[in-house]
């Protein structure tokens, strides 16, 4: 899905496991509450095109990017690593330092569960600032909004805690939302639920403008 608004595009590198979901569900929203658009390999569903080569269009596509590498453990089966994430995050920096033009503006978050444990497997990003979500929602939800407001500069980008409190409004919600876009919650797929953020954070603005104007 090419797009246009290539400063608003935000690629998320991270696990997409059942035991992920509650950092990804709480740092997609987020992403959107900032006023960005999450972008990442789910949003498509296209089996004539290579994986590697769709991860390679949305991040050319995409000016900032939150790679989490705290998912390198063996699997418990083949008794490997884990190397997707710190593979795509190395796509990611190689576009920065070897792209043109706008690639050359990329800015990203590398994010891990504890604030020094990368330097165990991937010592050659030891310069970099790498974040610590500590596996929580609203950790997560914290360090990306911090970031974000850093990055972009834009002074209209609420609160951690202010974001984290509509989180857990939404969430309260989801149900109700997802029921009137004729949608199950547990079966929302990544574009179900972007959709569902989207249209529930337009309608709270909304409602928070006509408030304001009310009271003047």
């Amino acid at each position: 899905m090419q797009s246009d608004r290539y400063n608003d595009n935000v690629f998320l590198n991270c696990p997409f496991d059942s035991d992920y979901k509650q950092l990804f569900d709480a740092m997609v929203f987020a992403v959107h509450d900032c006023g960005f658009i999450a972008r990442c390999a789910l949003e498509e569903e296209d089996a004539s095109q290579v994986r590697i080569d769709k991860i390679y269009n949305i991040i050319a596509d995409c000016r900032y990017g939150i790679h989490d590498i705290s998912r390198t453990e063996l699997d418990e089966v083949s008794g490997l690593p884990r190397f997707n994430m710190p593979l795509e995050l190395g796509v990611f920096l190689g576009a920065k330092k070897f792209g043109i033009d706008k690639q050359k503006r990329k800015n990203c978050l590398i994010l891990d569960k504890a604030q020094y444990r990368y330097q165990e497997f991937i010592s050659d990003i030891a310069g970099q600032d790498i974040q610590a979500h500590n596996n929580s929602p609203e950790g997560i939800i914290t360090v990306v909004r911090n970031w974000i407001r850093t990055a972009s500069k834009r002074q209209t980008i609420p609160s951690g805690s202010i974001i984290w409190g509509r989180y857990q409004e939404f969430m309260e919600d989801l149900p109700q939302l997802a029921q009137e876009h004729q949608l199950k919650v547990d079966q929302l797929i990544f574009n179900d639920y972007t959709l569902v953020i989207t249209r529930w954070l337009r309608t709270r603005r909304i409602a928070y403008r006509n408030m304001v104007q009310g009271g003047n």
